[in-house]
């Protein structure tokens, strides 16, 4: 029976499936302990997977060596889906399954039992088609599975790439593995498959990749070297080249690179820096930032820390990023320094906040008092952004993990999990003497742009409402305002169940606002309904653009010096939008664009 014709049983409830696991592959050992002879001549062995269930640990053995470790929700009462483990590194060999389940105890159906034992099967193939009513329809997602940080990303050879913290076994977080997409216009994403895999010193968490244009590592001109957290007993740091443009990876035989003791120790980020000629790791030490410098890639040197006392420290600093950029309309340049926290975010969970000031190749010197925070993004739904090396043209391009840690192993989809935000490029801009970090829209997400589906002049204080010809999820809005007339804007997403999201510019506050509470699914967590606030530097509104897709919301003001990303689970497109706005004779625009890829 074809994968796709499985899962289709699956959702609709079918009574039988084909058993593949026959009893004679099977072996019960104890209440918790049993074992399955695999075949192998067929790709896949295909997991039955119940998310709700207790994980069980599975080791991979050939010729009486364990070949692979893996955690798997295997399905006791009911599969959720299946999810596949390709056998074609063991063709010819017989391969052994061992299963140790957990949390057997107490449970009124014995583990023999189980469903997943009867229903484990083989295939050729995996059908990947979506079955998600809230994937989206332009935002980087995972074919299937688990996804969370951007990892490694750089741009070679006309070629955008992307790696993220992926679960092959499930659609919620585990099995830390590098995932692999691909780019030529930062839209559309080809799966690459795994790039690189867990082994003895533990899951693969997050990390970069550098372009070593001039073989300083002795891996080969243009060699992608990239930098990981092995995450095993204690987090250390390792690295991995690739001869192949990032396609494959060979792990350093000299892994670990950088050992610490402390507990929190992970996500290097690494440079060149021209000035010094060196490269610079910059890594999150517990709740500080930790660098280090290396010409070579593989022998580190200790630079200096920056992180006590300032900004935000209510949760585990992550994620770091450090790069130098020009102040526009100036004549001077500032470095900028990323730190993702968990949680302690400005609308709660996670969030990126950042610092500006300068770097000497040695220590970065923070430009604002340590009580000044400073953040990215004000919505709920973007973590973990990091920009990608070697961009062209000196642009600066991040982009994020688009969930909240607060519920993003909950959010209603099963197929998947997770979304990246689109594309944006990063620059610095001033108010009075402070420099602040915008993040506007990367120019080739307007090559999607359709036909222009609303396009409305906005008089006085009347209110302009319109419906979409056709259900539309996916689309761009542009709200263009004249900043000197304009004190107050409401701006409102709605479908005919009465799902809505409401975006408020408030000029006596300098704020605008996102309300989602009424946005359609919200039961999932009770930190999901919520009204985010993003600040309005120097509190004059003229732009609010809006990204929409079929789970989120992205709202950039000004052209992107205020951000706020936000996911939403309608239960059908939001296809009808109104604006109110205060103000003189025809103070404001409406622009709408159908988006397609």
């Amino acid at each position: 029976m074809k994968i796709r014709n499985i899962l289709v049983a699956l959702l609709l409830g079918a009574a039988s499936l084909q058993v593949s696991a026959q009893s004679g592959n099977m072996s019960f050992l104890s209440s918790s302990h049993c074992m399955m002879r695999a075949e192998s001549n067929s790709r896949y062995v295909l997991l039955p997977v119940q998310e709700s269930a207790e994980i069980t640990n599975v080791k991979v053995i050939v010729n009486s060596n364990v070949v692979k470790t893996l955690n798997v929700r295997l399905a006791a009462d009911k599969i959720d889906y299946y999810v596949p483990f390709d056998m074609s590194e063991f063709a010819g060999k017989k391969v052994l399954f061992d299963f140790h389940v957990n949390g057997v105890e107490g449970k009124a159906t014995a583990m023999k039992d189980y469903a997943c034992w009867k229903n484990i099967s083989y295939s050729d193939t995996f059908d990947t088609a979506n079955r998600e009513k809230f994937r989206p329809a332009y935002h980087h997602t995972p074919v299937y599975g688990w996804m969370n940080d951007p990892n490694g990303m750089f741009y070679k050879d006309g070629v955008y790439n992307l790696y993220y913290q992926y679960n092959p076994y499930g659609s919620q977080w585990e099995n830390m593995t590098w995932g692999h997409s691909s780019s030529r216009d930062l839209v559309n994403w080809t799966d690459e498959g795994l790039a690189i895999e867990p082994d003895g010193l533990g899951t693969i968490f997050s990390g970069s990749c550098v372009v070593d244009k001039d073989n300083t590592a002795g891996f080969g001109a243009g060699a992608i070297v990239a930098f990981f957290t092995s995450a095993g007993e204690n987090q250390t740091q390792s690295m991995a080249y690739s001869t192949d443009n990032g396609k494959t990876f060979t792990k350093y035989d000299g892994n670990p690179v950088i050992v610490s003791d402390v507990p929190d120790f992970r996500d290097p980020h690494v440079f060149r820096h021209a000035k010094s000629g060196r490269w610079i790791m910059i890594l999150a030490a517990g709740q500080e930032m930790r660098i280090y410098s290396s010409a070579n890639l593989k022998d580190w040197t200790y630079e200096s820390s920056f992180g006590k006392g300032y900004g935000c420290h209510e949760g585990v600093w992550e994620c770091p990023d450090l790069f130098e950029l020009p102040v526009e309309g100036k004549n001077y340049s500032k470095w900028v320094l990323v730190c993702n926290i968990n949680p302690g975010g400005p609308a709660g969970g996670s969030a990126t906040q950042y610092f500006t000031g300068t770097f000497d190749g040695h220590k970065f010197t923070c430009d604002t008092k340590p009580e000044v925070t400073k953040w990215a993004d004000y919505g709920k739904d973007n973590y973990a952004g990091v920009t990608f090396d070697n961009a062209p043209d000196g642009r600066r391009i991040m982009i994020g993990w688009m969930s909240n840690w607060q519920y993003a192993n909950q959010v209603p989809t099963m197929q998947y999990r997770s979304a990246n935000t689109i594309a944006r490029d990063l620059y610095l801009y001033t108010d009075g003497t402070t420099e602040y970090l915008g993040s506007k829209p990367s120019a080739e997400n307007e090559k999607m742009r359709g036909k222009t589906a609303v396009n409305k002049s906005i008089s006085g204080s009347k209110t302009v409402s319109k419906m979409f010809s056709k259900p539309c999820g996916t689309y761009e809005v542009v709200l263009t305002l004249d900043p000197e007339q304009t004190s107050t804007v409401e701006l409102v997403l709605s479908n005919k169940k009465g799902e809505k999201v409401a975006l408020t510019y408030d000029k006596a506050k300098g704020t605008v606002s996102f309300d989602r509470h009424a946005s359609g699914n919200v039961s999932f967590s009770k930190d999901f309904p919520a009204v985010t606030t993003a600040p309005v530097v120097g509190s004059k509104l003229s732009e609010l653009r809006l990204y929409v897709d079929n789970c989120s919301v992205e709202a950039f003001a000004n052209g992107g010096n205020s951000v706020m990303t936000n996911l939403v689970f309608t239960s059908e497109p939001y296809n009808s939008i109104s604006v109110k706005c205060d103000g003189k004779k025809k103070s404001a625009s409406l622009v709408v664009y159908p988006l397609n890829k």
